[in-house]
């Protein structure tokens, strides 16, 4: 093949190219996609390219997270409003997340992983803030079974929930304080996610009574659980895709080793949240002019 017989990718069209790029998450578009061409940087700008924001990267480390607290912020300003999903690994704060719920009123979709930065009231009191949320997934991050009570109180609409943690075979720590506030406030899940949580068969029970519109639950590493007889056959017969609690983790994206000693995870535990608000920096700092680009006069820059 000739050189001049390679696709010229600045000359695809808008639509196409906007296709292509929302298979990347925000953090490649903001550090690396929209620099290649001004054509990439028009369709990067785009409010439809933000509607949903991918905060996941799982290679970037602690100390990043400032910077990436600050890209977070440029593409919910991006969205104008428009935002319906967002996932963020380590980095949400009570302030970044109040800056997204200030700011994205039709948010239906919130998922976070990894996130000890922020407590389960400050998550609480976020999360009222968006009636709307159709799912709600949280991961490692401190969350009450009170602060669930309120949630799903606040957020009538919700039909997925998530709340995975470490899985403890040993000691036999019990607790169904969680699985009674699901199934006390959530009647219109289809979808449940507990991995790793102390419920017992009491608590499951509640949910099945509570949740008749389940299709998938997870309760892998749920060792409380005893899934046999009369349980099980409720959740057989009722619910299309049951993951047990000895079931595969294969396809988990966290560590999912299982620990023989009590867990250090408590669901009140308030994690330490600097009363400092970060430094933000000025919304044009991913808006650097386009080395080689030979058109630079439709590049507004935010204020």
């Amino acid at each position: 093949m000739n050189q001049g017989d390679y696709p010229d990718w600045a000359e695809l069209p808008p639509e196409l190219t906007s296709s292509i790029l929302h298979r990347l998450g925000g953090i490649e578009i903001l550090e690396n996609a929209q620099r290649v061409c001004t054509s990439w940087r028009r369709v990067c700008k785009d409010p439809s390219m933000w509607r949903k924001i991918d905060m996941s990267n799982p290679h970037r480390g602690d100390s990043c997270h400032h910077e990436l607290d600050k890209m977070c912020r440029h593409a919910v300003d991006r969205s104008q409003g428009a935002l319906v999903e967002i996932e963020i690994w380590r980095v949400a704060t009570y302030e970044l997340l109040s800056y997204i719920a200030d700011r994205s009123s039709n948010l239906r979709s919130l998922k976070l992983a990894l996130c000890y930065q922020i407590a389960s009231e400050g998550l609480r009191e976020i999360l009222v803030k968006l009636p709307l949320l159709e799912v709600l997934e949280t991961s490692y991050c401190a969350l009450s079974a009170e602060s669930v009570k309120v949630i799903g109180q606040s957020c009538p609409n919700l039909k997925s929930f998530g709340k995975n943690c470490e899985g403890y075979r040993r000691p036999r720590n019990e607790c169904d304080d969680l699985a009674l506030a699901i199934a006390e406030t959530m009647p219109g899940l289809t979808r449940l996610q507990l991995f790793g949580n102390r419920l017992t068969d009491v608590g499951l029970k509640a949910i099945l009574d509570g949740c008749p519109n389940l299709e998938y639950l997870d309760l892998r590493q749920c060792f409380n659980v005893n899934l046999v007889g009369d349980l099980e056959k409720r959740c057989s017969e009722r619910i299309r895709v049951v993951r047990r609690p000895d079931d595969s983790t294969h396809d988990y994206p966290f560590d999912a080793t299982v620990h023989d000693m009590d867990s250090s995870e408590d669901d009140d535990y308030l994690y330490d949240i600097s009363d400092e608000e970060d430094d933000i920096a000025p919304a044009d700092e991913f808006d650097d002019d386009l080395s080689g680009a030979s058109d630079h006069s439709d590049l507004d820059h935010f204020d």
